[in-house]
């Protein structure tokens, strides 16, 4: 294909034609391997989930989609067997928050979601280090869940969230 350019009266005359195929053969592909993997893991098949997902969060890379980054490596979190590995992930998922600064939240339209993840980040941190057998830090990541649930919306997620938090609470004293 050949490079085109806008005509006189400035329609397009084929610009960007060779760039939409391989931008849209991107996106599909990407597609494609959360598709994969959420088959994969609804079917069981947690190593094929998370090898889905690891490469759909190499194709993202540290550039990508904020909100996108942050689910995807808070799924790849729970489907880890070794709970040093989960804890990384749910970093990766924490980090991914993050880096959406306020400037960038004032254009990004899924701030408000992004937002309201950080009671379930800081829950799975909490729960983490439990496991890790690190109450103290534990009690830390649970403290600071507890001061982000005004982010949650009054639906079912935040219902399951704010009770998810009273039950590590209660497993915490």
């Amino acid at each position: 294909m050949s490079d085109m350019s806008n005509g006189s009266d400035g329609s397009a005359t084929g610009a960007g034609v060779t760039d939409a195929p391989a931008a849209d053969d991107r996106v599909l592909a990407r597609l494609m391997l959360g598709l994969e993997g959420v088959e994969a893991a609804q079917h069981g098949r947690t190593a094929q989930a998370r090898e889905s997902f690891e490469r759909l969060w190499d194709a993202l890379g540290e550039q990508g989609d904020v909100f996108h980054r942050c689910v995807l490596a808070h799924y790849l979190a729970d489907l880890q067997a070794d709970p040093r590995a989960e804890l990384e992930w749910d970093r990766r998922a924490l980090a991914a928050a993050d880096s959406l600064t306020a400037e960038r939240a004032q254009t990004y339209t899924s701030a408000p979601q992004v937002r309201a993840f950080y009671p379930s980040l800081h829950l799975n941190l909490a729960s983490d280090h439990l496991k890790l057998g690190e109450p103290d830090r534990a009690r830390e990541y649970l403290e600071r869940a507890v001061r982000s649930l005004d982010a949650l919306p009054e639906d079912a997620y935040g219902a399951g969230i704010r009770a998810a938090v009273d039950e590590l609470r209660g497993r915490l004293r």
